[in-house]
């Protein structure tokens, strides 16, 4: 894949590589930011991707790995933050703070399918599990979600 076609699918695909990172993140600034090395790592690896049909399910794993190693750098950062934190401030959890709450393999299937888009077969392709599983997972995730937001009310 050459450049120009490249940056014209990146172009193409800039607002659902934003709702990732943005659903894994929660900050605009490190959306931003990983999504900005996502394409970065993807332009460097262009040549490697093997089947140009599936180029927004690569960009979406390249741009998930990004979100780990970020996720991965702020805890370490806030472990001293963590014992600092109430029981009475985890009573009251926005949707964003239920999400997060979510184990990661659920959490995952919800930020994809529900806010970059992605169809359950796109989902499954990104995540590199079968389509049954993503959809026990998203039924799972749902029900642990509604659980969570109905304590809050």
């Amino acid at each position: 894949m050459d450049a120009m076609v490249f940056a014209s699918r990146v172009q193409e695909i800039r607002t659902q590589l934003y709702r990732t990172a943005y659903g894994y993140l929660g900050n605009d600034q490190d959306s931003l930011d990983a999504v900005s090395e996502a394409v970065y790592q993807g332009y460097r690896a262009r040549k490697d991707l093997r089947e140009p049909t599936y180029f927004t399910t690569w960009m979406t794993r390249i741009l998930i790995h990004v979100c780990y190693k970020e996720l991965k750098r702020r805890t370490k950062q806030s472990l001293e933050d963590v014992s600092e934190i109430k029981s009475e401030d985890l009573d009251h959890l926005s949707l964003q703070e239920a999400i997060a709450s979510l184990p990661e393999e659920h959490r995952q299937v919800i930020i994809l399918r529900y806010f970059t888009g992605l169809t359950l077969a796109e989902t499954a392709q990104a995540l590199q599990i079968p389509q049954g599983t993503v959809v026990t997972r998203q039924r799972r995730a749902l029900a642990l979600l509604r659980v969570e937001l109905e304590e809050d009310v």
